[in-house]
C-alpha cells in the first residue's frame, strides 16, 4: 500500500513498510524512512506507483480549473474528497485526488486551510480584491522587467527622469524603479550607482555624493523660509573712533570677526577683538533659532556651502565694510613694552566696519621680513604690525603653556589648499600657512574664546567649553563647565567668535549678552541656567554633527583631489612617506595607501603610478615605481620628473 501524507507543511508519497496501531513506516521514493501518523495520511492507493503519483498529480494539478473549483465549492469548512467528488464526478482516483490537494494548497488566493485535508474557501470579496493585487503585481512584473531590458541595454527609461538620485539615496525598495535598477545592476556586475553613471542617469559622481549627504542631514531641502529681522535693541552705543577691519578669506561672506587698534597714553594700546552679534536678532524658540539649533553648523564643502542662518540673518550681522554693525567686543588694553595685557572689557555695541581684507591678496604682500623692517604699502600697515607683535606673544606664552601641560611646542602647518571649483572642473591652489595675519586671527580668536569662557564662570553662567587633556580617553569632548585645553594651552576654551556659523558660538553669545547686562545677576538672566538639560542636548547633538559636518568636508576634498589627477592627466605623482604604507601627495592634499610600499624613512620621497581612480567609492590605487631619497638627498635629481608633464609635483 501506498499513502500521499502531509509533513512539515508539505505533501509526500511513501510505501507503507509496516503499521503499528496510528504510527507507519513509509519508504519515501528516494530511499528515506520516515514515521508517519495515521492522521496525516490524506490518502492510499496502489497504483500508480508511490513515485509516478506525484509527477502526475503536479501535472493533474495544473489542468484544474481553479475559478470553477472556487465555484463549486462549499461556503463552510470542507473535506477535499468531497470538491474531489463534486469536480471529478463519480469516484476520482489517488491521482486526482492528490492533484485536488496540490492545487487548493498552493492557491491561498482562493482557498484557506482549516486542518488536515480540510479547506474553506475565500469570500467573494476577498477574493476579488486579492485577484486585483496578484493582476497589479502582474503588470508591474512585466513594466519591471521592460525597465530591467532597457536598462542593461544602457538606456534610461523615462519613468526614471527626477527619480535617479532618489532611487540611490533614500528609495522605496518596493518601487517597480528600484527592483528593476537592483536587477539589471546585479545582471551586469556593477553598483546601481555604477550602472546610472554609465548610462546617464546622474550628471556625476559628484551630484551623487552632494544628493545622499543632503538626504541624510537635510531630507527637507537647503532652503529657508521667507523670513524678516526684526528691529536691534535701542540702547546700543557706538564705539567712538574704533575703526575695525576684517581679515578673511577671499570666498568668505560670514565675516564674524573685526580688530581694531587705537593708541592711548603712557606707551599702552587698546586693541579690540569684535564679533559680530546675531544674537542680539535670535531669540531662544523663535523660528530662526529653530533652524540654526536644527543645522548647527555651517557646512563647507570645495566650492559650496550650505549656511546655518538664513541669508537675510547673514547679510544683517555679518560685518561687512563700509558701515556700523553691532558686535561684542572684547578690548584689551597692552602694556607695549613687555605686551601684557594690563585690562579688559566686554561691551555690546555698533562698531564702524572700514576694510575687509583677504588673504589671497594679502599674504603675498605682508611678509614677517617686512613687518620687521616696516616696509611695504598696504591698508592698516600700522595696526596689522600692532596686532602682530601682540600675536606673537600671545602663541609664545601658550607654547610655555603647552610645555607645562606636558606636550610639545605646536609643530606649524606650512601650507594649506583652497578649492576652486567651477562646474565639473577644479583649481587646487597652495597657500602658505603661518603668515603673520593667519597668525594674528588665530592666537585673537583663542584669547576672546579663552577670556569669555572664564568671563562666563565668573558670573557663574554656564557655557559650551571645548576641553583636551593630553592623556586618557576621550581626549576632546565639550562639556558645559570650564577646563584647560591642553592642545591650545589654555585654562579654558569656549567657542564664541563665530556665531554666524556655529550653533554653540550663538549660544555662548547669548550667554555672554545675559553677563554684559546684567552682571552679578547674569546668572538669572541668562536663557540658559546651570544644569539645563537643553544644554546638554546642544552639547550632545552639536558635536555629533559637526563631527559629520568635517567628514564630508574632508570626503569631498578627497574626491577633488582625485578628480584634479584625472582632469590633469597625471599618470605619476611624487609623495612623501607619512607613516607605514601612508603617503602624502606633493601636489593636492591627498592620502593615498601603496601596499608594497616597504620600509622607508618618515619624509623619503617616493614616485607613484596611478593605476585607476573611482570617483563613486573615491578610492584611487597605484603602484610604487621609484623610491626616489629623503629631500636632502634628491637635489638636481628631481629635474627629469619635473620636466615630465606627466608628473604631479
Amino acid at each position: 500500500m501506498n499513502v500521499f501524507f502531509e509533513e512539515s507543511g508539505s505533501f509526500k508519497v511513501g510505501i507503507v513498510l509496516n503499521q503499528q496501531n496510528d504510527a507507519l513506516q513509509v519508504e519515501l521514493p528516494g530511499g528515506r524512512r520516515a514515521k508517519v501518523r495515521s492522521k496525516d495520511v490524506l490518502i492510499e492507493f496502489d497504483s500508480p506507483s508511490a513515485a509516478d503519483l506525484m509527477e502526475q498529480a503536479d501535472l493533474a494539478a495544473k489542468e484544474i480549473d481553479l475559478h470553477f473549483l472556487w465555484e463549486i465549492s462549499p461556503p463552510d469548512k470542507f473535506r477535499f474528497i468531497d470538491l474531489a467528488n463534486d469536480y471529478f464526478g463519480g469516484t476520482p482516483n489517488a491521482v486526482q485526488k492528490s492533484a485536488l490537494v496540490l492545487c487548493m494548497h498552493s492557491s491561498p488566493v482562493y482557498f484557506r486551510r482549516k486542518g488536515r485535508g480540510q479547506y474553506q474557501r475565500a469570500p467573494e470579496e476577498q477574493l476579488k480584491t486579492a485577484l486585483a493585487a496578484l493582476e497589479r503585481r502582474r503588470q508591474q512584473a512585466i513594466v519591471r522587467q521592460e525597465y530591467e531590458k532597457e536598462l542593461k541595454a544602457g538606456r534610461l527609461p523615462n519613468a526614471f527622469d527626477g527619480k535617479v538620485l532618489g532611487l540611490l539615496t533614500h528609495s522605496d525598495k518596493n518601487s517597480i524603479e528600484y527592483k528593476a535598477l537592483e536587477a539589471a545592476a546585479l545582471a551586469l556586475g556593477k553598483s546601481a550607482a555604477q550602472l546610472m553613471l554609465d548610462i546617464g542617469g546622474i550628471p556625476s559622481a559628484r551630484a551623487l555624493h552632494e544628493a545622499r549627504f543632503l538626504s541624510e542631514y537635510f531630507p527637507h531641502g537647503t532652503g529657508f523660509p521667507a523670513l524678516s529681522v526684526g528691529p536691534l535693541p535701542e540702547d546700543l552705543s557706538e564705539a567712538i573712533g574704533v575703526q575695525a577691519f576684517s581679515i578673511d578669506d577671499a570666498t568668505t561672506t560670514e565675516i564674524d570677526d573685526a580688530f581694531s587698534v587705537q593708541s592711548i597714553s603712557d606707551g599702552r594700546i587698546r586693541i579690540g577683538i569684535h564679533i559680530a552679534a546675531p544674537a542680539l536678532g535670535i531669540e531662544r524658540g523663535d523660528t530662526v533659532d529653530a533652524i540654526a539649533r536644527e543645522r548647527l553648523s555651517t557646512v563647507y564643502m570645495p566650492g559650496d556651502k550650505i549656511t546655518m542662518l538664513p541669508d537675510d540673518f547673514v547679510s544683517r550681522f555679518t560685518l561687512k565694510e563700509g558701515g556700523l554693525r553691532p558686535v561684542v567686543s572684547l578690548y584689551l588694553i597692552i602694556d607695549t613694552a613687555t605686551q601684557d595685557i594690563v585690562m579688559t572689557e566686554t561691551v555690546v555695541e555698533h562698531v564702524y566696519v572700514v576694510s575687509n581684507l583677504r588673504h589671497n591678496v594679502l599674504d603675498e604682500i605682508i611678509s614677517e621680513q617686512k613687518l620687521e623692517a616696516g616696509t611695504g604699502n598696504y591698508p592698516h600697515k600700522h595696526e596689522i604690525a600692532v596686532l602682530w607683535l601682540f600675536a606673537k606673544a600671545l602663541y609664545e606664552r601658550r607654547q610655555q603653556a603647552r610645555i607645562g601641560y606636558g606636550l610639545r611646542r605646536e609643530l606649524p602647518r606650512n601650507i594649506d589648499y583652497n578649492f576652486y571649483v567651477d562646474g565639473e572642473h577644479i583649481s587646487i591652489t597652495p597657500r602658505r600657512r603661518g603668515s603673520p595675519l593667519d597668525l594674528i586671527v588665530a592666537e585673537l580668536a583663542i584669547l576672546a574664546n579663552s577670556r569669555w569662557g572664564a568671563f562666563l564662570h565668573e558670573y557663574g553662567v554656564p557655557g559650551i567649553y571645548r576641553v583636551q587633556r593630553s592623556l586618557g580617553p576621550n581626549r576632546t569632548r565639550m562639556q558645559i563647565t570650564p577646563a584647560p585645553h591642553e592642545g591650545l594651552g589654555v585654562a579654558q576654551y569656549a567657542w564664541s567668535t563665530s556665531p554666524l556659523r556655529r550653533y554653540v558660538d550663538l549660544v555662548n553669545q547669548w550667554q555672554l549678552l545675559a553677563c554684559v547686562r546684567h552682571g552679578v545677576t547674569a546668572k538669572l538672566a541668562a536663557l540658559f541656567k546651570p544644569q539645563d538639560s537643553d544644554l546638554y542636548a546642544i552639547v550632545q547633538n552639536f558635536d555629533e554633527t559637526y563631527t559629520a559636518y568635517a567628514d564630508y568636508q574632508r570626503r569631498m576634498e578627497h574626491f577633488w583631489c582625485l578628480r584634479w589627477l584625472q582632469q590633469e592627466k597625471m599618470d605619476r605623482v611624487v609623495a612623501t612617506i607619512i607613516k607605514d604604507d601612508v603617503v602624502r601627495l606633493q601636489a593636492v592634499p591627498l592620502l593615498l595607501h601603496v601596499p608594497g610600499l616597504g620600509v622607508h624613512v618618515r619624509g623619503t620621497y617616493v614616485l607613484l603610478e596611478m593605476i585607476e581612480i573611482n570617483d563613486l567609492r573615491i578610492e584611487a590605487s597605484c603602484r610604487l615605481i621609484e623610491v626616489l631619497g629623503v629631500a636632502s638627498l634628491i637635489g638636481n635629481d628631481m629635474t627629469y620628473i619635473r620636466n615630465d608633464p606627466k608628473v604631479a609635483l
